[in-house]
């Protein structure tokens, strides 16, 4: 599979550094200049050969933000909020990536980044209150804190395929897109699965290749972009109205998206109709916001189900297709809703073929191509848009022991347990940035990673001016923590489907759903209360 070489660099470390960090994208870059700002001496490993994290990788045809761009940036540093401008409504992969390497340059970020090398083991030293990191070129480096920012969505899922290692052709995944670019003309192109980056990928692989097979196991919901470019006069108007717009999402979730003030049944079917038409004719994902109940009432939630039903059926001339493409095994949003560009047209062009994978699995890969129960499908290149291991799969992959030797793999082996989904009780001075337990991939993840790397400075700054050397979560303010994450999910349709959020795409892996769905303004009121009583939850000493 084609992706990036791995080169080694040596990392020097004739010093103990204060803060070892995993991982420069926008959680690591961030949180690289809150420690300076700390004066505390910090490095951060990052495997890539620069930073943007995901945006880095996933370089697929058609990534694009799922976010508006006006709100996927950081808003820590007014100068940048006003020197940066974004073209597009919803921003392309290269674009988010240029933003990235802007704000590395801005603030002077890679003198402190040791790049194009992997963490193996973080190894936590009881008796001298420190942690030593090991890379896997076979560096070593000490610190008194580890702090991971390894991304929700930052380990790529590839499946397991019988004879893969026969195919003659090319194979890829979404997640680890080759840097040079990829000419699909007058090839035939198998690709699997149709989450968030087949979604988006699809359609420009049809636009280019002879012909397309899309195999489709299990259909998502998904809903037009209407992406669009940016008028000077609307970033205009945004960057005069970026305080109240950034506080507003920092209360509610997304600034730009109006949230909903009245109940599904509070009205009559009429309005109903129209209040889903107006937001599918406006694209994006305020779809789901269409009434206060969508994700907590089944029978509201199919009220959207439906709409969207009849809009594929409206849009999709094969009728047997249109039906393949409808999604009836989980309600609206409970997995992660799919934002696109003529997505569910493409299937009308005379160059795709849509393949049940339920109805016909994928048995493996022969030297010419997909093979299923019922036939073999000749192609030259195979696109894997099979998702990632999210949430607890970067963290996992790094041999993490705490108090005991006790390893982070062997406390998550019934699931995550995180305090704020920051820190893991036994695991002291170790700290996670939107981790299990917080909003995270349920929120504009650029304002999670503000409020959480913002709350950790707070609190590493309050372990300075106490003279403390050891940060611990509390064994009970997690089980208490852990406890209220799970009662909030069970109050939402959520935990319904079958999704990534809850780990079901991995084999074999706990079943525990993951983001907290309460909402990013009760989080941040629930951070803010904890630091106002001095940290409570927290064993200083």
């Amino acid at each position: 599979m084609q992706g990036v070489t791995q080169q080694s660099h040596t990392v020097e470390n004739s010093n103990p550094l204060d803060v070892v960090v995993v991982g420069a994208g926008f959680a690591g870059m961030y949180m690289l200049y809150r420690l300076r700002l700390l004066g505390l001496s910090a490095r951060v490993i990052e495997a890539a050969a620069d930073v943007g994290g995901t945006w880095y990788w996933n370089r697929y045809p058609g990534a694009r933000c799922d976010a508006d761009s006006i709100e996927y940036s950081y808003s820590f540093c007014e100068e940048l909020q006003q020197d940066w401008r974004w073209t597009e409504r919803f921003a392309t992969q290269p674009e988010i990536l240029s933003y990235a390497r802007h704000v590395a340059d801005r603030f002077d970020l890679r003198r402190d980044i040791t790049f194009n090398t992997r963490v193996s083991s973080a190894i936590f030293d009881e008796l001298h209150s420190t942690w030593t990191v090991t890379t896997e070129d076979g560096e070593v480096l000490h610190s008194r804190y580890v702090i991971m920012a390894t991304g929700c969505l930052s380990v790529p899922r590839i499946p397991e395929l019988a004879g893969s290692d026969e195919f003659s052709g090319v194979q890829y995944h979404t997640g680890n897109w080759p840097h040079e670019p990829v000419d699909f003309t007058g090839q035939k192109v198998a690709v699997i699965g149709t989450g968030s980056s087949g979604i988006q990928s699809i359609p420009v692989i049809a636009q280019q290749a002879d012909h397309v097979y899309v195999f489709q196991r299990t259909p998502n919901f998904s809903v037009p972009a209407r992406n669009a470019m940016l008028s000077n006069e609307f970033v205009d108007w945004v960057k005069s109205n970026y305080g109240a717009i950034r506080q507003k999402a920092r209360l509610v979730g997304l600034g730009s998206i109006e949230r909903p003030t009245e109940s599904c049944f509070s009205v009559d079917e009429q309005k109903r109709e129209q209040r889903f038409e107006a937001l599918w004719a406006a694209g994006g994902p305020g779809f789901m916001f269409a009434f206060t109940d969508m994700m907590t009432n089944l029978d509201a939630n199919r009220e959207a189900v439906a709409f969207v039903h009849d809009k594929i059926r409206s849009i999709v001339k094969d009728p047997a297709v249109a039906e393949l493409l409808i999604p009836n095994d989980h309600p609206l949003g409970t997995k992660r809703i799919c934002v696109d560009t003529d997505y569910y047209a493409t299937f009308n062009r005379d160059n795709v073929t849509l393949v049940d994978a339920r109805a016909t699995p994928i048995t493996g890969l022969v030297a010419q191509g997909v093979r299923t129960t019922v036939q073999t499908y000749a192609v030259d290149s195979v696109v894997y848009a099979t998702g990632f291991d999210a949430m607890t799969g970067a963290l996992l992959a790094v041999d993490i022991k705490g108090k005991g030797g006790i390893s982070l793999r062997q406390k998550w082996e019934g699931g995550p347990r995180t305090l704020l989904g920051v820190a893991t009780a036994d695991f002291p001075n170790f700290f996670m940035i939107t981790g299990p337990g917080s909003p995270s991939v349920l929120s504009n993840v650029v304002m999670s990673i503000e409020q959480h790397v913002e709350w950790l400075s707070g609190l590493l700054a309050f372990a300075q001016n106490r003279n403390a050397r050891v940060v611990e979560a509390q064994t009970a303010a997690e089980d208490q923590w852990v406890a209220h994450v799970n009662e909030v999910a069970n109050k939402t349709l959520y935990p319904l489907a079958n999704s990534w959020y809850l780990g079901a795409n991995i084999p074999g892996k706990p079943r525990v759903f993951m983001p907290y769905v309460g909402g990013v303004g009760a989080f941040r009121e629930k951070c803010d209360a904890i630091a106002r009583d001095g940290y409570a939850g927290f064993t200083l000493n």
